[in-house]
């Protein structure tokens, strides 16, 4: 019966077109509305505001060689969006599952896995909360990447996910997680132009609403196109501390894919998090 729920729910959302808001829109706060906000329009011109082709020149080899340096080869994509890192990975050898909480997105992905490469993208459409009910078996390495993990409004709803993230990977895993600098948002250091992740020259993204509890953000297309995104800004070191207090041992954070400090307030940040065990000294 459950299933079931699940099935009705997945495909009463790929009928849905525009985005809903409601008369208080920055009063959306919840982790359950990203569904309904990766739906018609933003699907179908996500790619356009990524532009795969300069994406891939900004990140280079960045995610593989992270992943490879581990030993990686099993993968789970845990928000595979349009699925640009997804077609990364598998033509970099790497075996990739691929999953996300928009059903939209994921038929999106399917799609373009099929027309770059011909890759099959083996698609699950799961709630992270509950990661381990809908993806079954271990993994080398989890990437949550695209700022996606700022979706979770709730304390409770990131712990649940890193500990299902946690729980994904072997004993010697990696998780990679990125997120927008959203210190130098909150301080106002940046207008969240983006470099590296958002490539697209058609598409300007900037921020419509910044408080403690929200970064809302408006993506205007040449064509007339309006869409927002509602997200919670996370410091970078308090996702640090959540990844320690998860489990992980080390983290190694990088700014726009550079591993020391740079003179500029980067645009992203990327944590490396790694579950395997690390002596004390004096072990």
């Amino acid at each position: 019966m459950l299933k079931d729920v699940q099935v009705e729910s997945a495909n009463e959302l790929f009928e849905v077109r525009e985005q809903e808001f409601g008369d208080d829109p920055i009063a959306v706060r919840q982790s359950d509305h990203y569904a309904q906000e990766y739906v018609g329009g933003i699907v179908d011109k996500w790619d356009d505001l990524i532009d795969w082709p300069r994406r891939a020149e900004g990140e280079g080899r960045f995610f593989v060689d992270q992943l490879k340096s581990r030993g990686a080869r099993r993968v789970l994509d845990a928000a595979t969006g349009t699925g640009f890192h997804s077609v990364q990975l598998l033509e970099a050898g790497f075996e990739t599952v691929s999953v996300d909480g928009s059903p939209q997105m994921l038929a999106k992905a399917f799609r373009n896995g099929l027309e770059n490469g011909g890759h099959l993208l083996r698609v699950v459409n799961a709630d992270w909360r509950m990661l381990n009910r809908d993806v079954h078996g271990e993994f080398d390495a989890v990437i949550c990447l695209g700022n996606s993990f700022t979706h979770l409004f709730s304390e409770l709803d990131r712990r649940k996910a890193l500990a299902e993230f946690y729980a994904m990977l072997k004993h010697d895993g990696v998780l990679i997680l990125d997120q927008r600098n959203y210190d130098a948002l909150l301080d106002g250091k940046a207008t969240g132009k983006s470099t590296y992740y958002y490539c697209g020259e058609e598409v300007n993204a900037v921020p419509d609403h910044v408080d403690d509890g929200l970064a809302r953000y408006k993506y205007t297309f040449d064509d007339g196109g309006e869409y927002f995104l509602n997200m919670y800004p996370l410091r970078r070191d308090y996702v640090r501390g959540l990844l320690h207090e998860v489990g992980f041992q080390r983290i190694d954070t990088y700014g726009d894919f550079q591993e020391t400090a740079t003179e500029h307030e980067p645009d992203f940040y990327i944590h490396v998090a790694e579950k395997r065990y690390v002596e004390e000294p004096g072990d």
